[in-house]
């Protein structure tokens, strides 16, 4: 398989993959281009190499930008704009945190609406599992920043 055929294949099962999370495909597909283009590429670009709309590209990008997947350049006295993929799954894991936060935040807030009983048994037991999912979520990116080298850090050769 050449190269192309490969950067598609890739590109395809990424847009697959966050179509699975409810994520439309074209969102997938650019995240896929981004995570492997070398520079920040514009929106006629991706449009043209993933054969979509512009306006799709541009849904693509706002959705990407809001969950922290992709960063979008301003370029100054312009209205062109520049997107780059962000470091990736950290990302997704922060803003996955951060909504689930706010589930959270929204859940205690119903607390007071039930008694003892079933209700206030299932609430609370939603709210533990989203509660648990944010701490293990944070040891897993803890454990990730102590593991990576510092950025213009060289690894060891030897």
């Amino acid at each position: 398989m050449t190269g192309a055929a490969r950067r598609r294949a890739f590109v395809t099962s990424v847009g697959d993959l966050l179509a699975s999370w409810n994520l439309p495909h074209a969102t997938g597909r650019v995240y896929g281009l981004l995570l492997v283009t070398e520079e920040p590429a514009s929106l006629d670009a991706i449009a043209a190499e993933l054969e979509l709309s512009k306006g799709a590209v541009s849904t693509a990008v706002r959705q990407l930008d809001s969950w922290g997947l992709a960063r979008v350049i301003p370029q100054p006295g312009s209205r062109r704009l520049l997107i780059e993929a962000t470091a990736g799954i950290e990302s997704l894991l922060e803003a996955s945190h951060a909504r689930a936060r706010t589930l959270i935040a929204a859940l205690r807030d119903g607390e007071d609406l039930v008694g003892p009983g079933p209700a206030q048994d299932r609430l609370h037991s939603v709210i533990d599992l989203f509660a648990g999912y944010v701490a293990v979520g944070d040891q897993l990116l803890s454990a990730g920043r102590r593991q990576r080298p510092e950025p213009g850090a060289r690894e060891d050769q030897s």
